[in-house]
């Protein structure tokens, strides 16, 4: 694999900071910038790291040239967001565009964190717009797009969310109600998924692709 350079937003979000890290740990990778809203606290950054306090929702194609990957961990909460609006524009508009920009600038992979069950024919409004995310990023014409389907995120988040943290505590329970076909529904560590983000980025592989549960697990094997 030729040197290469990374482009991560939503690096300072629980995904976001343990896909940075495998960038980081990756020697292939020799420049990683990171796209946010604030800086990055000093212990998840080193010196191939580049960060870019920006608007996402002011990127150009400029901001993308030279990157061959960019890795796209942007994700909030309809409470948190404060509206279906704000919550759109967190999830669809700004990895959306940031998207439309990168193909502009010559970028060859775009890999981004979805939600198991995602569908733009959904009744449900947050699954109906990762569907539509996922729906429009499949019509851009990059030499791959993976889409990671993670279902509940184990892991440490810097804010607390109650219904995710009831949830991570029942977690080893409904887990052994998700087999077969409901498999997809396992809970997963939010560091496997961003380690098999950088793996699916190194695959070498051409088209569109979706990892769920076992294949996301299976990349970082």
């Amino acid at each position: 694999m030729d040197s290469r350079t990374a482009i991560v937003l939503g690096a300072s979000g629980l995904v976001g900071g343990f896909c940075l890290k495998a960038l980081v740990d990756d020697h292939d990778y020799t420049r990683v910038l990171t796209f946010g809203r604030r800086e990055l606290p000093m212990q998840m950054t080193r010196a191939k790291v580049t960060q870019r306090v920006v608007d996402l929702g002011n990127l150009s194609a400029e901001d993308f040239r030279g990157a061959h990957d960019v890795f796209s961990a942007l994700g909030t909460t309809i409470r948190k967001a404060g509206s279906q609006e704000a919550f759109r524009r967190v999830d669809l508009e700004l990895p959306l565009r940031a998207a439309q920009e990168a193909v502009k600038a010559g970028v060859e992979q775009f890999i981004v964190v979805s939600s198991v069950g995602a569908d733009p024919s959904s009744k449900n409004f947050y699954l109906r717009t990762k569907g539509e995310l996922e729906q429009e990023l499949a019509k851009l014409p990059f030499r791959a797009i993976h889409i990671f389907r993670s279902s509940l995120l184990i892991g440490k988040r810097q804010e607390f969310r109650l219904g995710e943290s009831l949830a991570i505590a029942a977690a080893p329970v409904l887990d052994l109600l998700t087999f077969g076909q409901l498999r997809r529904y396992h809970s997963i560590k939010a560091e496997i998924v961003g380690n098999a983000m950088v793996a699916a980025a190194r695959s070498g592989k051409q088209g569109t692709f979706i990892y769920e549960f076992e294949s996301i697990k299976n990349l970082t094997r």
